[in-house]
C-alpha cells in the first residue's frame, strides 16, 4: 500500500514563487518548461535551480543491463562483488514524483559551499578534531594484472579544502570530501538565509533530494529503463560526462586502470561543473548527473532498492544513518556510471574526494 505523499499544484508552486520573485509563469499560471531560478548566495556566488515537474520514471534495472555492466563493456567486475552491488538496484518497477520540486543544474561548488563555511564559520565533519576523510593516494601505482586497484587512502589532514586530487582545485569543481551531516547543514542555512530574505515561500525548503526525486531527475524525462539518460549506448556519451577514460593521472604515465570508455574527457580526475554543456545536460536540463562525483540523497539505503517515498531507517523519527548515494564518479567504469546504480555509504559522517551533492527546493521531507 502506497503511503499517501505531500503535493502541490504546479499552479500553487508558480503563484507563491512569481510572488516572491524566483520565476515567470505561463499564461495559464503553470511553470513554463525549462524554468530556471538563480538564488544569489552573495559576493558574486550563486546557485542556478532546474525546475522539475510531477512525472512517471523507472526506479532500478533490468537483469540485461546488470549483466552489461558487469561485463567487457561495462567493466565493473571488479567493483560488483559478483554483481552484488547491482542486485542493489532492484528490478526495474514504474514509480512516480507526484510533486513539482527544483534541483540544482550541478552540483553543489567549492565556492557555493566556501560562500556557506565563509558566512556561518561551519566546519565539517572531515576538519573537526579527530575527523578524516577518504582521498586518492598519490603515490599509488597500478596493481598487478587481474588485482582489483585500490588508489584510496583515509586522510586526517584532507578535507574540502583540499581533496588531494593532484590538481588545482578550482572553485567551480563539485565540493567533495563533505559527510551527509554537512549536506544538510548547507541545506538549512540557505533556507535560513533565503527564509529571512522573504524569498523562500513557506511549506518548501531546501534540502537534498529523496531517492526518487533523484533518480526520476537523473532520467531527464525518460519512461524507459536505459542505462543512461540519453540511452544505452555508451558511444554516445563521449562528451557527455566525466568518466575514467585514457587521460593520463596527475604526473603519471598511466590512465585509471580498467579504463572501458575509449576516450580522452579532458580530465584525468573531476572536471568543473557543467564543463560539456547543452551536451552534458539531459532532459530535464541538468547537467553531470552521471559521473563526476556521486551524489547523496536523503534516504536511508535499503539493499533491496529503491523507493518512491523517502525511506527512513526509523519512520516515526525520520532518522537516515546509511546514506544513498548515486550516479557514479570520474574514477568509474560505465557500468558504475549508470542512472540506476545506487551505494549505501556506512554513516553520517562519512566523507570521500568522491562524494559530493546538488541541492533541491520543495515540500518539506526531513
Amino acid at each position: 500500500m502506497r503511503m499517501p505523499t505531500l503535493s502541490l499544484s504546479l499552479t500553487f508552486i508558480a503563484a507563491i514563487l512569481a510572488v516572491s520573485g524566483c520565476v515567470s509563469s505561463s499564461p495559464s499560471g503553470k511553470l513554463a518548461n525549462g524554468s530556471t531560478k538563480r538564488v544569489d548566495l552573495g559576493r558574486d556566488v550563486a546557485l542556478e535551480l532546474v525546475y522539475i515537474p510531477p512525472g512517471e520514471f523507472k526506479m532500478g534495472s533490468t537483469p540485461a543491463e546488470k549483466k552489461w555492466a558487469v561485463g567487457p563493456e561495462g567493466g565493473a567486475s571488479f567493483s560488483s562483488g559478483g554483481g552484488r552491488r547491482e542486485a542493489y538496484e532492484g528490478d526495474s518497477r514504474s514509480m512516480r514524483v507526484t510533486a513539482g520540486f527544483w534541483m540544482g543544474r550541478t552540483e553543489v561548488t567549492v565556492g557555493q559551499f566556501r560562500r556557506f563555511a565563509d558566512e556561518t564559520g561551519f566546519v565539517t565533519d572531515a576538519e573537526k578534531p579527530g575527523g578524516k576523510t577518504q582521498c586518492f593516494n598519490r603515490n599509488w601505482v597500478p596493481a598487478e594484472a587481474g588485482k582489483p586497484p585500490h588508489p584510496w587512502a583515509v586522510m586526517e589532514d584532507k578535507s574540502w579544502r583540499d581533496p588531494n586530487h593532484g590538481i588545482p582545485q578550482l572553485e567551480n569543481h563539485p565540493v567533495v570530501c563533505v559527510s551527509y551531516n554537512d549536506m544538510k547543514a548547507f541545506c538549512k542555512w540557505l533556507t535560513e538565509t533565503e527564509r529571512k530574505a522573504g524569498r523562500l515561500p513557506k511549506g518548501m525548503d531546501y534540502r537534498l533530494p529523496t531517492e526518487a526525486e533523484w533518480a526520476y531527475g537523473c532520467r531527464g524525462g525518460r519512461r524507459d529503463s536505459s542505462y543512461f539518460w540519453w540511452g544505452n549506448e555508451l558511444g554516445e556519451g563521449k562528451g557527455r560526462l566525466n568518466i575514467a577514460g585514457t587521460d593520463f593521472l596527475p604526473d603519471k604515465n598511466w590512465p585509471w586502470p580498467g579504463v572501458n570508455a575509449p576516450w580522452k574527457d579532458g580530465f584525468p580526475m573531476v572536471s568543473p561543473v557543467d564543463q560539456f554543456g547543452k551536451n552534458g545536460r539531459n532532459g530535464f536540463g541538468l547537467a553531470d548527473m552521471c559521473g563526476g562525483v556521486w551524489e547523496f540523497t536523503l534516504d536511508h539505503f535499503d539493499p533491496a532498492g529503491g523507493h518512491e517515498n523517502v525511506n527512513y531507517e526509523n519512520a516515526k523519527l525520520r532518522t537516515v544513518s546509511r546514506p544513498v548515494c548515486r550516479g557514479g564518479n570520474y574514477y568509474d567504469v560505465p557500468g558504475n556510471v549508470r542512472c540506476a546504480v545506487r551505494l549505501g555509504i556506512g554513516s553520517v559522517t562519512y566523507s570521500d574526494s568522491r562524494d559530493g551533492f546538488r541541492i533541491c527546493l520543495g515540500v518539506p521531507r526531513n
